[in-house]
């Protein structure tokens, strides 16, 4: 009876052992995992958003003794091609999926239905309102990740902080991005209230855009209001000498519209958005965290990010806007122009 007692304790021992070995940790040391990164389009943003997943995910590999392989992408805007990366990676039997941009974390959403691997976005604006998941705290299905998310009254108040007398505002975007939508809308209820006459043009390429640039201009706006959309940011640097010169400042949503020579972006820190996108890849593929309950992160717009040579062109003081604005965001920081943020190094 004691022998059978003893073996008894001895295989509960080693069962328990086990299990505890289990649970304390699911990192499998020197594992692959295979992640795809689609990005939708080659601009300073969405291109400082996939540098920080890349770096971060070698990081925590390194951290956790596993690999990420990475196959990485540009669709360039086109439907066709980026359809075609993302049959790609699920002939390659990636494990994961990261869509940089709506259109692309819609596309890999569609193609995952029935297989099922995991999808994290990246800067998607309103991940709720067009589709992508159930709700922000519990995604509901196999897909989640960061979100972009733009504060256009925010932005509003900054426009009249600086220029109270302001009487007309142009509205410049690409009416095809999702990301803009949610944020015009609100930009005309926000100067409807107030009682603002406001213009709006669009454009969905460089050329279309920099003619809407040269309409505004001859529309007499006393500044124009473009939010998160990837169309205005590629034209950018083909838009904003002209704006300079005809003293008309463009607020935007985000800093990589200031480092391309908008006179100003708010919203989120692209480069820490990048961070935490790949933290949720590691919990997803490393940790084992379930897609469908893990919420989207959404991050502070408090920082305005002006650009210090516009900024001198149109006759403002950096340092006099700074306590103009302050009140109306957590941090103003000043940027100068450069293609891309690695050429500030």
């Amino acid at each position: 009876m004691k022998k059978t007692r003893r073996a008894l304790a001895a295989i509960m021992t080693a069962a328990m052992a086990l299990s505890l070995a289990a649970c304390s940790g699911k990192t499998e040391a020197g594992k692959t995992y295979k992640v795809g990164i689609c990005n939708y389009v080659d601009d300073a943003s969405l291109n400082q958003i996939v540098d920080n997943i890349q770096t971060r995910l070698a990081e925590i590999g390194a951290e956790k003794g596993v690999t990420f392989d990475v196959s990485y992408d540009n669709c360039n805007a086109d439907a066709n091609v980026m359809s075609q990366i993302v049959s790609n990676f699920i002939a390659d039997e990636v494990d994961l999926m990261v869509g940089v941009a709506t259109p692309v974390a819609m596309n890999m959403q569609s193609a995952t239905e029935e297989n099922q691997i995991p999808v994290v976005f990246a800067a998607v604006s309103d991940p709720l309102s067009v589709g992508l998941v159930e709700s922000l705290e519990a995604p509901g299905s196999n897909i989640t990740g960061t979100s972009d998310f733009l504060d256009t009254n925010a932005v509003m108040n900054l426009i009249f902080a600086l220029d109270p007398e302001a009487d007309k505002i142009g509205l410049l975007y690409d009416i095809g991005q999702d990301s803009s939508t949610t944020p015009i809308a609100a930009a005309k209820e926000y100067l409807d209230a107030k009682g603002v006459e406001y213009v709006e043009r669009t454009g969905t390429t460089v050329d279309e855009v920099t003619l809407a640039a040269q309409a505004l201009i001859a529309d007499g706006v006393d500044a124009i209001f473009t939010p998160s959309d990837n169309t205005i940011m590629t034209a950018e640097l083909s838009i904003y000498e002209m704006l300079e010169e005809a003293k008309i400042p463009h607020y935007t949503g985000a800093d990589s519209f200031a480092l391309n020579g908008a006179f100003l972006g708010y919203g989120v820190d692209y480069a820490n958005l990048g961070v935490e996108t790949a933290n949720m890849i590691a919990d997803i593929l490393v940790d084992g965290a379930d897609p469908a309950a893990t919420p989207v992160k959404t991050f502070d717009n408090g920082t305005a990010t002006i650009n210090t040579e516009v900024c001198d062109a149109l006759g403002y003081d950096f340092n006099e806007l700074s306590e103009t604005f302050a009140p109306y965001c957590t941090e103003v920081k000043g940027i100068v122009t450069a293609e891309s943020f690695d050429d500030l190094d």
